[in-house]
């Protein structure tokens, strides 16, 4: 307590006293003297009011410092703190330049390479699995393929040519589907050295020919182009020996195109100009004998013949062609 009255000058601001140090005792300011103006109100403190003033503003001082203290942001831990918006005008932050060792694909792969659309295969199309889907996309060229694809639909798009290269690699493919585009060429090696390659669709494209196929092929679709008699290669069919299923519906062609393998099952020739037909195309005249079991479906109506006029070609069929017998 000696020590809080030993202080040199105490001001009040808020009391009529004012209290100073000149006259300081051992016991504090208890000798101090009131002023004029407040002698006047006989009002007098004595020491127990002098400590409670003192104690009073102590209290104060403490408060004021304990709320700057409070103020304070919590300490960073050598981390410094950001600087206010307010102070320092904000800038556009600088793009982050891109890393030269960032992967790129650079042939067939997961995603396939860039599609002319600049982006993998995978990205444009859906892959799933082993299947890819790039129906109505857009694309004008076969794109780069997962080496893993067995299954690959190109559906409705602006497709006009099929390379030698565009199946490179595709040792496991065994469906194509590019039903409706705008082929109209084939690079002869396009398909016929892809070694799983079975079924192939090509529909309402505008071919005039048709390419080499694989050995292993068992439906070919091309309905609805322009494939010529003379697009097809002599005998072109006669070594597919796994060939089940041949539809040429709704092109150009003039006649049958023999020899058909053994295995064939389903021949579609509707909507063509074939007007006549040899009568070896389905059977063999030396064998009569000899019975075609397998090929149980022919088509050939909407076709200017008259299949009446052909008896000894259906001798060994299960069943008669579908077309116009008058």
């Amino acid at each position: 307590m000696d020590d809080t009255r030993s202080i040199a000058c105490v001001e009040v601001e808020s009391s009529a006293w004012t209290l100073k140090s000149p006259k300081t005792t051992s016991r504090g300011c208890s000798n101090a003297q009131p002023d004029t103006a407040s002698s006047r109100d006989g009002r007098l403190f004595g020491v127990g009011s002098l400590d409670f003033i003192l104690s009073e503003e102590l209290r104060k001082r403490k408060k004021r410092q304990q709320i700057e203290v409070d103020t304070l942001p919590p300490p960073t831990r050598g981390f410094p703190q950001p600087l206010s918006s307010a102070a320092v005008p904000t800038e556009a932050p600088a793009s982050k330049p891109t890393s030269s060792t960032a992967p790129r694909i650079k042939g067939p792969g997961l995603f396939g390479s860039i599609t002319n659309h600049g982006l993998p295969t995978c990205l444009v199309c859906v892959c799933i699995r082993t299947s890819v889907y790039c129906d109505d996309t857009n694309l004008e060229h076969i794109p780069s393929l997962p080496l893993e694809t067995v299954y690959f639909y190109a559906r409705f798009n602006h497709i006009n040519r099929i390379q030698a290269n565009d199946f490179t690699g595709l040792t496991k493919l065994k469906r194509i589907d590019l039903t409706n585009n705008f082929i109209s060429w084939v690079d002869e090696d396009s398909f016929r050295l892809l070694p799983s390659l079975q079924e192939l669709t090509l529909p309402e494209n505008k071919l005039t020919s048709l390419p080499e196929l694989p050995s292993g092929i068992i439906q070919l679709d091309a309905r609805f182009n322009m494939i010529q008699s003379s697009g097809i290669r002599p005998e072109a069919f006669q070594d597919l020996k796994k060939l089940q299923f041949l539809y040429l519906a709704d092109n150009k062609l003039d006649y049958i195109p023999v020899p058909l393998p053994e295995g064939l099952r389903s021949l579609h020739l509707q909507n063509n100009n074939i007007q006549t037909m040899h009568e070896d195309a389905f059977c063999n005249s030396r064998d009569r004998s000899y019975i075609r079991q397998a090929l149980e479906d022919i088509r050939l109506d909407s076709n200017p013949i008259n299949l009446s006029l052909f008896p000894d070609a259906y001798f060994c069929l299960p069943r008669l062609p579908t077309g116009h017998f008058y």
